[in-house]
């Protein structure tokens, strides 16, 4: 569907013919019409479908029509994101998308002073993207009320949970009015965000966009079994031999971050990382090197790339098997955005494979594996003896069983869904 096809206001398709937007991604197609007859909406979609222009566009709409001004302007929409970078990609959408409307946005996120940002909402503002501590600091302090909140978007609720953000994200709902419009996003649907969902949404339409397994087919992506002491050598040698023109890495940890970067470095490969304990403006910096290309290699935690909207991404690369397996898919969809192709290369130790059959188990399939690289996984009793060339290259250990590359297409008979529990840690099953 185009976007001219939809009931959305001259102002808005303006906006929208700038930006080059012509064609409705599904999510939005199915979201935004609902969205504009006022109804509540639980929402589901992999990264890069469009789901901010989804919840952005019809709150748009809806605040044009009754828009105040000044300072005594109160706040009507509020939008809350688990970090600082996707609050800020946030509010850039929603000012692109209003710039020929008088509405004002403004972002607010800890970290920095809260002088600028209290002075900004002192100037009135119909648009508040917000952090959920920094927001509750300025309710506490009076900057902000939202008695006359009428759109309300939870964006990232399983992130939040992950962060430990629930329990100030229930106290900012004590804040709005009852009669509301609230639009809810999750990738997953553990039950704590199950419940807080069903306690905050009235009648919702569900919308879930893009499964699994068809998110994952579009990406070229591939296993290497390596041994952990060996896996930042490899991921050195990869950047060096293989053609990436831009590569996202995941770091289970922040200090592990750190030291992929330092490595990296070291080896003559220019690379930035950014996670939660960065300052705002080094997250800020580094991401912006990267988005120019004047940095080739992003080094980053799951958390601190929930912000990073990238188009074009050609390689991600998984240093770190995630824990939960929904989040493999994350990983992997900033690259191949949006239906596009992409690469993801994977790093697997003896200690990870579990991880793996938990990752392959939802995504029905088996990642193919790379057996010729120069530092194959050996048991650990072999770790500290010489291994000779033909074990590189030839019979060594290999989950598929040759010393080649393979594919193995047996499907799994049970079938994963992103909306479902994800498993606790220490909870999986061998076998």
């Amino acid at each position: 569907m185009l976007f001219k096809e939809l009931n959305l206001s001259v102002p808005l398709q303006k906006a929208l013919k700038d930006a080059g937007y012509e064609a409705a991604t599904p999510i939005q197609e199915a979201a935004i019409t609902l969205l504009l007859e006022g109804k509540d909406l639980l929402g589901c979609a992999q990264t890069g479908t469009g789901k901010t222009a989804a919840f952005a566009l019809p709150i748009i709409e809806a605040l044009a029509m009754k828009t105040g001004q000044g300072p005594k302007r109160p706040i009507k929409a509020l939008v809350l994101a688990p970090t600082r970078e996707l609050a800020i990609q946030i509010a850039d959408s929603f000012k692109l998308y209003s710039k020929y409307l008088k509405l004002k946005t403004a972002v607010i996120f800890g970290g920095v002073s809260q002088n600028p940002q209290t002075a900004e909402l002192g100037q009135g503002v119909d648009i508040l993207v917000a952090t959920p501590g920094r927001l509750l600091d300025l309710i506490n302090q009076r900057f902000v009320r939202l008695g006359e909140v009428d759109h309300f978007v939870l964006d990232e609720a399983d992130m939040m949970l992950d962060m430990g953000m629930i329990h100030d994200v229930r106290k900012v709902i004590t804040h709005l009015p009852k009669v509301r419009q609230t639009m809810f996003f999750s990738a997953t649907m553990p039950p704590e965000i199950a419940k807080l969902a069903e306690s905050i949404l009235v009648k919702p339409v569900k919308v879930e966009i893009t499964p699994v397994a068809s998110t994952v087919d579009t990406i070229q992506q591939s296993m290497y079994f390596v041994n952990k002491k060996n896996k930042t050598e490899l991921l050195k040698h990869l950047l060096k031999n293989l053609s990436i023109e831009s590569c996202l890495v995941f770091s289970r940890t922040k200090h592990g971050a750190d030291k992929i970067v330092k490595a990296l470095e070291k080896g003559g490969i220019s690379a930035q990382a950014i996670h939660g304990n960065k300052s705002q403006g080094a997250r800020q910096l580094a991401l912006k090197n990267f988005k120019e290309r004047k940095t080739r290699i992003l080094v980053a935690t799951d958390i601190a790339a929930r912000g990073i909207d990238v188009e074009e991404l050609s390689h991600v690369i998984i240093h770190d098997l995630p824990e939960v397996p929904e989040t493999y898919v994350h990983r992997i969809g900033r690259t191949g955005r949006a239906g596009l192709g992409g690469v993801a290369i994977s790093f697997c130790g003896q200690e990870d494979q579990n991880l793996l059959r938990d990752i392959e188990k939802l995504i029905q399939k088996k990642i193919p594996v790379v057996s010729e690289h120069p530092f194959p996984m050996v048991p650990e009793a072999l770790e500290d003896k010489p291994v000779s060339n033909s074990a590189a290259f030839g019979n060594k250990p290999s989950r598929q069983g040759e010393g080649k590359r393979t594919e193995n297409t047996r499907q799994p008979k049970s079938q994963g869904k992103s909306w479902g529990k994800s498993p606790a840690k220490g909870s999986r099953k061998i076998g």
